[in-house]
């Protein structure tokens, strides 16, 4: 998959938000190397700790199905600036993938190509552990 198609898989989850609180929706696609792809978008609580972003969803969804390997993740909200991943998000992308590809995109469908590890530095892991 092109990033191209994984950031317009990532837009095309925006209808799907809910967002009633924030009214910022923000969609998610999560490749897999063998091609297959997981989306998510965000979900809103009125007990606001509750909320799970775009990036988490995707990520729970593809762990579910039993996918622990991940190549690139897009990610697209409708602001006018880059919809960067949250720090929640950016440890349990590390968990699985942290030389994951990031693409991270703005409303008018420019978009930007960074690691997790640049976005994570010194990323605490299974390693870690160790």
């Amino acid at each position: 998959m092109t990033d191209q198609a994984l950031v317009d898989l990532a837009f095309s989850m925006l209808e799907r938000s809910y967002v009633p609180y924030s009214r910022f929706p923000v969609g998610a696609a999560l490749l897999c190397p063998d091609g297959a792809a997981f989306t998510g978008c965000n979900v809103e609580n009125a007990a606001y700790g509750s909320c799970i972003c775009a990036e988490r969803t995707a990520l729970v969804k593809a762990v579910s199905e039993g996918r622990r390997q991940f190549a690139a993740l897009a990610v697209a909200g409708r602001g006018g600036d880059y919809c960067w991943p949250c720090g929640a998000c950016r440890q349990m992308l590390y968990e699985f993938a942290p030389d994951l590809t990031v693409l991270v995109a703005r409303g008018d469908g420019a978009y930007v190509k960074t690691t997790l590890r640049e976005l994570l530095p010194h990323g605490f892991g299974p390693a870690s552990l160790k």
